[in-house]
């Protein structure tokens, strides 16, 4: 292609475009034409032609008539209105109460922060529905949809002090439904006042109770939205029990008890419902979120005792508070129940050990790193006997191999029942328990078990730093990558750290217990297992485990200097020449007469 053809393309593709928006009809082109057209489909059809301000005149002419409708329905004037917020702030949270359903509207934790760094919101915009829902002169009446009334300003509370916002839905002059918020200057609490003025004469005489509909959106607040979806559920106390919905799917239950209160609980924060003469026949529901930013949906409908001859006043009260063991024990009620501290033995360790000294050593002020070390410290310091005691059965048996050899060689590994026979004798001269190496450990693991539920649901981790771990409540991240395996995007340094010392210690474990076949390897197995178990857990945790596997290596290495294999060998060996004459166990019966019938079922079987 040559200069001058290239230059002509160019000139008719100009020409062609400035024509296109040259020629383009304006915006007021297109109606007309919009409109003939419109005129044009009306004349076939045998219709009059309606300008586009006549059609608006209905159309008001319409809303007008509707709205007259609606207006002489019972609280018909309470349908329209304005919205207007009203601020409620002491020093630990701010509250914002819609005009619209007399509900809070949002409620926002101060000095709290999302995983993002954006300011904690509990909940916000229509995420809250709340209101009364009832039958008035033959209409169905949701308080949540209504406008309320106030003359209330904003109000901001510090100290000791304590102020109050009002909040009237009318039907008439002295008929009406009244909400008093108050909030003092500490604390996490909005108390709500519900009076109700003559509305016993609008409900029929049949109904005696009103029903209150609670519905929450909680949204994401942590880094990791599945783990934060596992541990959030609806809470509630039943005839003094506190009780819960699943976490992991969707549930529902129809509570025939009086409740006290309700929670709807996310993993670090929750918002409580309690009412001062409890709910009935409560209906609460939670269903999961699969996509998008939402951790759950919660919804409760509970009924109050309503009164047809007098006036109703109802006291509940609002919770907006984290889920700090210590906050919510402080508000009485058994609140902390909702933390999930396991269950059975892990549970009192937690509330009646671990919980305790966690708080003595947070007494101090110092990182939560130091604390968890201190501990961990703590923590071996106090099993270190049985740890002792433990490494002490592992080296009898160590000392012990080479005659627990010779009897394989002896019997063959062909008869395993004689070859065990034999064995425990062996152990019953020199007095030796096979099992004394592994009972300790057995009694420490309610322990590690305790820990695995207390770290993950502690609120003081949260958007707590030490050393790489940004956020020790959360994982930390090495490096991501596209995810496999399901969710699987990241590698946590604190957990590979935590496994590869795992490794070690069974390294160590096998090499001084002389440790064979399946049970040797599977020491190396379960750490690899339980790495990709915990990458995802919280940072706080798998540095816990670190300290742990790392003091427990430390430990044994302190155990073996302190120990004699030769000398070991020795008092066994006296033993072997002087039996003691002892009483068998019920265990070692058990295990002698199990061998036996054994025995007896193969010889019967190789005839």
């Amino acid at each position: 292609m040559d200069r001058n053809t290239l230059i002509g393309l160019v000139l008719m593709f100009a020409i062609i475009t400035g024509s296109f928006y040259l020629m383009k009809p304006s915006e007021s082109e297109i109606k007309q034409e919009q409109a003939r057209q419109e005129a044009k489909a009306q004349a076939a059809k045998g219709q009059p032609a309606t300008s586009d301000s006549t059609a608006k005149a209905k159309t008001a002419q319409t809303a007008v008539i509707a709205d007259s409708a609606e207006l002489k329905k019972p609280f018909g004037a309470s349908k329209f209105g304005t919205e207007k917020i009203i601020t409620l702030e002491n020093d630990a949270i701010i509250a914002k109460i819609s005009t619209k359903g007399g509900k809070v509207k949002s409620v926002e934790l101060k000095g709290e922060k999302n995983f993002n760094g954006k300011p904690l919101m509990l909940f916000d915009g229509e995420d809250n529905k709340f209101g009364f829902l009832f039958n008035a002169a033959g209409q169905n009446i949701s308080t949540n949809d209504l406008f309320f009334n106030t003359e209330s300003s904003d109000i901001q509370v510090s100290g000791e002090g304590k102020q109050s916002v009002k909040f009237k839905l009318n039907y008439s002059a002295d008929q009406y439904i009244e909400y008093v918020y108050s909030i003092a200057g500490k604390g996490y609490n909005v108390a709500l006042n519900v009076n109700t003025k003559g509305i016993q004469n609008l409900i029929p005489q049949s109904q005696k109770t009103l029903t209150l509909n609670w519905s929450t959106v909680l949204r994401q607040k942590e880094q990791n939205i599945e783990s934060e979806r596992q541990k959030s559920t609806l809470y509630y106390q039943e005839d003094n029990k506190v009780d819960h919905l699943s976490e992991s799917k969707d549930d529902d239950e129809a509570l025939e008890k009086k409740v006290q209160w309700i929670a709807f609980k996310q993993h670090y924060f929750s918002n409580i419902l309690n009412a001062k003469d409890g709910f009935v026949n409560a209906k609460i529901d939670v269903k999961h979120a699969t996509e998008g930013d939402v951790i759950k949906f919660y919804n409760t409908n509970a009924e109050l005792a309503f009164d047809n001859h007098k006036d109703n006043n109802y006291s509940l009260n609002f919770f907006f508070g984290p889920n700090q063991y210590n906050v919510l024990k402080a508000e009485g009620n058994d609140y902390q129940s909702i933390i999930n501290m396991g269950w059975g033995p892990m549970r009192w360790i937690n509330q009646w050990i671990t919980v305790p000294a966690f708080n003595f050593l947070d007494g101090f002020h110092m990182s939560y790193g130091i604390v968890i070390l201190l501990l961990t410290l703590l923590l071996k310091l106090v099993l270190s006997p049985m740890t002792y005691k433990s490494y002490v059965s592992m080296a009898k048996m160590r000392v012990l191999k080479p005659q627990l050899d010779e009897i394989k060689a002896k019997v063959g590994e062909d008869n395993q029942m004689l070859m065990q026979q034999e064995q425990m004798k062996l152990y019953k001269q020199v007095g030796v328990n096979p099992l004394g190496g592994c009972l300790p450990l057995v009694l420490q693991m309610p322990f590690t078990i305790a820990f695995f539920y207390f770290f993950p649901n502690l609120f003081e981790l949260r958007g707590q730093s030490f050393l790489f771990m940004k956020d020790m409540s959360t994982y930390d991240t090495l490096f991501t990558f596209a995810p496999i395996f399901g969710s699987f995007n990241h590698i946590s340094l604190m957990c590979i750290l935590m496994t590869l010392t795992t490794l070690l210690t069974t390294w160590y474990n096998n090499a001084t217990s002389g440790a064979t076949g399946q049970m040797k390897y599977m020491g190396y197995i379960m750490p690899l297992i339980f790495f990709f178990v915990l990458n995802s857990f919280p940072a706080g945790l798998n540095y816990y485990y670190f300290l742990s596997a790392l003091f427990t290596f430390l430990t044994q290495l302190v155990i073996r200097s302190m120990v004699n294999d030769d000398k070991i060998l020795a008092k066994l060996e006296e033993n072997k020449k002087n039996p003691k004459a002892e009483k068998k166990s019920s265990f070692q019966a058990k295990m002698e007469e199990m061998m036996r019938a054994q025995q007896q079922a193969q010889q019967n079987k190789n005839k």
